[in-house]
This record gives structure tokens, C-alpha cells and sequence, in this order.
């Protein structure tokens, strides 16, 4: 799974970032770790709005 989200180059089709670690750590993304922790607040405040 880790290898297929860090080749994602459809990430915005395929929202492979919200894959993480085992061990809850952020883990390989396509779009690099500090977007991929970036997309996960987004969402994250996103969800405290509604």
C-alpha cells in the first residue's frame, strides 16, 4: 500500500493521503509529507465546522 500511494500521480482522484502509518505515522505520499500533513488539517478543521 505504501509504495502505491508514493507513485499516486492522481492523488486528487485517488485521496491516498489519508493513508497512514501502522504506527500512526505519516507515511509516503506522491505530493510530498508536508502536503500530505497539510490536506490531513484541512480536513480535519473542515470536519469541526459542520
Amino acid at each position: 500500500v505504501a509504495s502505491s500511494n508514493g507513485a499516486n500521480s492522481i492523488s486528487i482522484l485517488i485521496p491516498c493521503h489519508r493513508v497512514i502509518g501502522s504506527d500512526h505515522k505519516l507515511t509516503g505520499y506522491a505530493g510530498g509529507l508536508v502536503a500530505k500533513k497539510t490536506l490531513l488539517e484541512l480536513e480535519s478543521n473542515e470536519r469541526r465546522l459542520l
